[in-house]
């Protein structure tokens, strides 16, 4: 795990090619169930992530935050196998600075090192600051992301 000034970034090697591993990121129905932090409660319906561009929404629970609301995904970065990339904003508005991003890498036919940052290093609006204290999400909560991602690639019940 890294933590560098507003990022944190977690890594493990996936006994699995990274086009499953893929298959199962790129389709937010699962987010929720791959969610480490507790926060994502089940996508609005949306399409699978097919390139940069593309919007999807989640339906997401803090008492932080007031309790339920939805978020904005916008895709920032997509190459197929390799990475996923969206900035998060209130559902409605504008991304206000923080992404996540998963990279894979392909270490052979069939093992994979994914990782996993949250990078809120972008947020400079004073009103989201004040009302978010960064990082929202720590760095076990993301490391059971991938845990929860490593028992969704091994076993036979994700959604494709």
């Amino acid at each position: 795990m890294t933590d560098n000034e507003g990022k944190i970034t977690v890594a493990r090697l996936f006994d699995a090619p990274a086009k499953e591993i893929f298959k199962v990121l790129s389709n937010p129905a699962n987010h929720a169930e791959l969610d480490g932090s507790g926060m994502v409660q089940s996508d609005e319906k949306t399409d699978r992530i097919t390139a940069v561009g593309q919007i999807f929404t989640m339906n997401m629970y803090l008492d932080k935050l007031g309790g339920n609301y939805q978020t904005d995904n916008y895709v920032v970065g997509y190459d197929v196998n390799k990475l996923l990339a969206w900035k998060t904003a209130s559902s409605g508005e504008e991304p206000t600075g923080w992404q996540w991003v998963w990279e894979l890498e392909a270490e052979s036919p069939s093992s994979t090192r994914v990782s996993l940052t949250y990078d809120w290093s972008q947020v400079t609006d004073k009103s989201v600051l004040a009302q978010v204290s960064f990082p929202l999400v720590q760095a076990q909560q993301l490391e059971g992301s991938l845990v929860k991602l490593a028992e969704m690639v091994a076993g036979p019940h994700h959604t494709d």
